[in-house]
């Protein structure tokens, strides 16, 4: 497990309170417990509770050998003073003031001052990746101007790896054919249950030597139980039976085969060359550690071949 583990991050937006409060107590002890088992990869933004997440991570990892982790955090999102947010809470989802706001700027100035801000909450003097975070709106100005930014903070050794994050891989793919980076983060669109990546995306990323870091794995809820629940989330929407029904049906299979359909969404995105990393977020130690002993072990080959046979898996799906 050493090695695959390696590979597994700690995504922290959860650790900004997304849809629920989480103490700093609480937050610290998920940090220290994914570190004493053994993870070495963390990612956060500043979106992720108005800066609370880079706060809190910076806070748990500043007596850590710097040499030992890997930190990624984004750039897209300026958080600026608002004070008539007092006495209400954010609007984005998560539970914090809205004292402060996002802007959004891919701007040149604005990626330099969003990273500035961001090492200020860390307390660190550099990261190992910035992304553009969800550019969706502003293909423009971010391939124009914050690309460009990016490359330039790369030479300087202020960042290690450049790219983009998203929820849609058709922006990545361009992306990766127009642009100069790295590394893509691709939150969804390649999982167990949704694979829609696999055509372009992937095998682009493969040929052109593009690091895939893999997110979303239970797709915002519905894989993270083997008895998925009527009310299961996907998309962080409430599921339409007939997804709740196929993920259903991917659960009976993994049981078949001695394993559980959190374990295999977390195995499945490894198969492919491409994908050098996944994300888990955690709430609570009890989460993490769950998520951990899924990933314990993998699951047997004959799953995934079973799973191409029942139609619930892409024909030209590679599998461990």
């Amino acid at each position: 497990m050493a090695d695959t583990l390696s590979r597994l991050g700690l995504g922290t937006s959860p650790l900004g309170n997304l849809y629920t409060e989480v103490t700093d107590r609480e937050a610290r002890a998920v940090i220290d417990a994914a570190w004493e088992a053994g993870v070495r990869i963390f990612d956060t933004a500043p979106h992720y509770g108005l800066g609370l997440a880079e706060k809190r991570l910076g806070a748990a990892l500043k007596d850590r050998p710097r040499d030992e982790f890997l930190l990624s955090t984004k750039v897209g999102r300026l958080l600026v003073p608002d004070p008539s947010g007092a006495g209400r809470l954010d609007d984005d989802g998560f539970v914090v003031p809205a004292t402060t706001r996002r802007v959004w700027d891919f701007s040149a100035d604005g990626v330099r001052r969003s990273l500035e801000s961001s090492l200020e909450r860390l307390g660190l003097d550099r990261v190992d990746v910035v992304y553009l975070h969800d550019p969706d709106d502003h293909w423009e100005q971010a391939a124009g101007e914050a690309l460009p930014a990016l490359v330039e903070l790369r030479s300087q050794g202020v960042v290690g790896a450049i790219g983009a994050g998203m929820n849609q891989w058709q922006m990545l793919a361009r992306f990766v054919r127009e642009s100069a980076v790295d590394i893509v983060l691709l939150a969804g669109r390649y999982t167990l249950l949704e694979q829609t990546a696999l055509a372009e995306l992937l095998p682009l990323c493969a040929e052109r030597g593009v690091d895939v870091v893999a997110a979303g794995l239970f797709n915002s809820g519905l894989l993270a139980r083997q008895d998925v629940p009527d009310d299961a989330t996907y998309d962080y929407r409430t599921a339409p039976a007939d997804v709740v029904g196929r993920a259903r049906r991917i659960a009976a299979v993994c049981a078949r085969h001695g394993t559980t359909l959190p374990a295999a969404a977390l195995w499945f995105p490894f198969g492919h060359p491409a994908v050098t990393g996944a994300l888990i977020g955690a709430r609570s130690t009890a989460e993490l550690h769950a998520n951990l002993a899924a990933f314990a072990e993998p699951p047997p080959p004959g799953l995934w071949a079973d799973l191409r046979d029942e139609g619930l898996l892409e024909a030209g799906v590679p599998t461990q």
